[in-house]
């Protein structure tokens, strides 16, 4: 047999989520009459949006016609997809069409941007930290050794409350630099200002940013930014990364795109041959056959003027729950953390309590399957995720669970 990949056996255990469905499923099989209520997993609940279904049936009953029938499309993603989103997204921040990459999703092209660089280059990411931006350099080689909850190979950027979830710029120098705002897990945010150092400082340093702002509809703060575009010089050091599953609940459907302005150059880390650009088109050209075109007409009608005010409600739906959700730990005596711009809600948890006890307790005792924080690494130990993409029904009887649970504030 050939030889494999080594550094898959770098990877400990198996994958967050995987080991939560490992868990959860032992629990029902011994509990078969038990009512789980997950909110866990950041899953969306409710329906596609009507404007959407209705995008749906007319491109499928397109490709029952010769006129209308499409085989293969661009790898890109088709022109009226990509200049929906710029007149929606990026209308005054100097992006083109040309500009926007189509996908099946913004996890998939997190996990593959990192084919476009070498080995060599360093990976430096906040902490705690969504698991495939690590998991994915680890996978091509880049991480080092794994000891005490942490890869030797990549830099952590550690967000906690002592320091109010804002990271401090790196000691050690990386190319590569992943931030997710509104944050996946933390549900925290950084300001213009905050995430003006950021681009600064990839400026100064010659380093890139690849920006996870799949969350950036949940932003109700007016002086916030949705996009890291908003912020002077990022065209320049700065990739942006989006999907429609959070905002127009497209996990099932499968649909995202990148944002790589042509400015940013390929640098040191491609040997400055060619630019990113030219590179992720020939690794999605190669790779990749396109997004399915009836998928790319529902995600145009996300953009349209109905769509829009259908995702507004889906979001404000999934907020309410979070609030809920931060409320009745708020209640009990945690301190929480997310659940404002973000639908994520962190708790921070007793003294004492590590983050897979409080999952099992959790489990057993109110059958509420969250997310520990040490999934997410070394700095999420100690907290808790929950989200609030649950049923509105349910997540009212979590809250009402966990009151039940913590009649008292725990010590």
């Amino acid at each position: 047999m050939p030889s494999v990949n080594p550094y898959y056996d770098k990877l400990p255990g198996s994958y967050l989520f995987s080991e939560i469905g490992r868990r959860v499923r032992e629990f029902t099989a011994a509990h078969p009459r038990n009512r789980l209520i997950r909110l866990g997993i950041g899953d969306v609940t409710s329906p596609l949006p009507p404007s959407v279904i209705r995008a749906l049936h007319r491109a499928v009953e397109e490709q029952a016609d010769p006129e209308g029938f499409k085989g293969y499309g661009p790898e890109q993603g088709y022109e009226f997809l990509r200049r929906a989103i710029v007149e929606d997204s990026f209308r005054n921040l100097g992006i083109t069409p040309e500009e926007i990459f189509v996908s099946d999703g913004a996890k998939c092209d997190l996990g593959n941007f990192q084919e476009l660089f070498d080995l060599s280059c360093k990976v430096a990411v906040t902490d705690p930290v969504y698991p495939v931006y690590v998991d994915s350099n680890v996978m091509a080689g880049r991480g080092g050794e794994w000891k005490d909850g942490r890869f030797s190979g990549i830099i952590y950027l550690p967000c906690n409350a002592e320091n109010n979830f804002v990271p401090d710029l790196p000691r050690e120098r990386p190319d590569l630099i992943y931030l997710c705002y509104p944050n996946n897990p933390t549900g925290t945010v950084l300001t213009k200002d905050q995430l003006q150092v950021w681009v600064d400082y990839a400026r100064e340093k010659d380093c890139l940013i690849l920006y996870d702002s799949a969350y950036e509809a949940y932003i109700s703060g007016p002086d916030l930014p949705r996009s890291i575009y908003e912020l002077e010089g990022a065209r320049d050091v700065a990739v942006e990364f989006r999907s429609y599953s959070k905002l127009a609940g497209f996990t099932g459907l499968r649909c995202g795109y990148v944002v790589l302005p042509r400015t940013v150059p390929a640098g040191r880390a491609a040997g400055g041959g060619t630019d990113l650009w030219s590179m992720w088109l020939r690794r999605q050209s190669t790779k990749y056959n396109g997004c399915p075109y009836i998928v790319q007409r529902a995600a145009e009608a996300v953009h349209s003027q109905e769509g829009r005010a259908e995702t507004r409600t889906l979001v404000k739906k999934y907020m309410d729950n979070a609030r809920v959700i931060r409320a009745a730990f708020e209640e009990t005596g945690f301190r929480v953390y997310g659940g404002e711009d973000a639908p994520y809600v962190w708790v921070k948890l007793p003294a004492g309590l590590d983050s897979w006890s409080f999952f099992d307790r959790l489990l057993h005792e109110a059958e509420i399957v969250g997310t520990p924080g040490a999934g997410f690494g070394p700095s999420g130990e100690g907290y808790f995720r929950l989200t609030g993409f649950g049923d509105p029904s349910l997540t009212e009887e979590a809250a009402a669970r966990l009151k039940r649970m913590y009649k008292a504030i725990p010590e």
